[in-house]
């Protein structure tokens, strides 16, 4: 692999980093958007569970809705919902106050995910970069320049730099795009997954106001 590297040259090294960025995000992203982790087990039915107390006129501790916020990424969505009717505000207040609060939520789920596609984008500009490296290695090989015979292995480095960094750029650029597109679907779907059960709560804690939350 060494041997590799050397034979494609000084432009190899930055396709090399954003790899191992790109790598990074993709494994933190993956284990990040897991449904168990969005949504631990239990932890729903805890949070229905202190929606009926507050519907039916139960006063929860503030500790109980802080609670809920730590219980997974999106829990401050929920506890906003809970901490709304808890201090008696309207439903049109704590509406506003929820699509606020779903922005930040939405961000979380998408973090890293413009990096990763700026790699997807860069890679193969990285890759012509080193190609066009290695042409004027080419060229300067054979003595275009200053008139003298060319190198042998002058030209031979300059045509691994050439491919070699075409290749390690699609290498990259495949593999980074393919797991962008999976990764934004996978935060679409627990988006959605969110929305539904923000919906469903603030139902069931506003079962009298016409707005919900399809709409975040």
């Amino acid at each position: 692999m060494y041997s590799i590297l050397l034979s494609a040259g000084w432009p190899i090294w930055p396709l090399l980093i954003i790899s191992i960025i790109g790598l990074a995000i993709i494994i933190e992203r993956a284990w990040y958007l897991r449904k168990i982790h969005i949504f631990p087990k239990g932890s729903l039915e805890s949070l229905f569970g202190l929606a009926n107390a507050i519907a039916d006129g139960k006063k929860l501790a503030d500790a109980q809705i802080s609670a809920v916020s730590t219980l997974s990424p999106v829990g401050s969505l929920f506890a906003c919902i809970l901490h709304e009717k808890a201090t008696g505000s309207s439903a049109n207040a704590a509406f506003e106050e929820l699509q606020a609060v779903a922005q930040t939520t939405w961000l979380k789920l998408e973090r890293y995910l413009g990096a990763l596609a700026t790699i997807a984008t860069v890679a193969p500009l990285l890759g012509l970069f080193g190609t066009v490296v290695g042409m004027i290695e080419i060229f300067g090989s054979q003595g275009a320049v200053q008139g003298v015979a060319g190198s042998p292995q002058q030209l031979a480095h300059g045509i691994s730099v050439a491919l070699y960094n075409t290749a390690f750029g699609l290498l990259i650029a495949i593999p980074a795009l393919a797991a962008w597109r999976g990764l934004r679907a996978m935060a679409n779907q627990r988006q959605q997954e969110c929305e539904e059960f923000t919906r469903q709560l603030f139902k069931k804690l506003y079962p009298s106001s016409s707005q919900g939350t399809d709409h975040q």
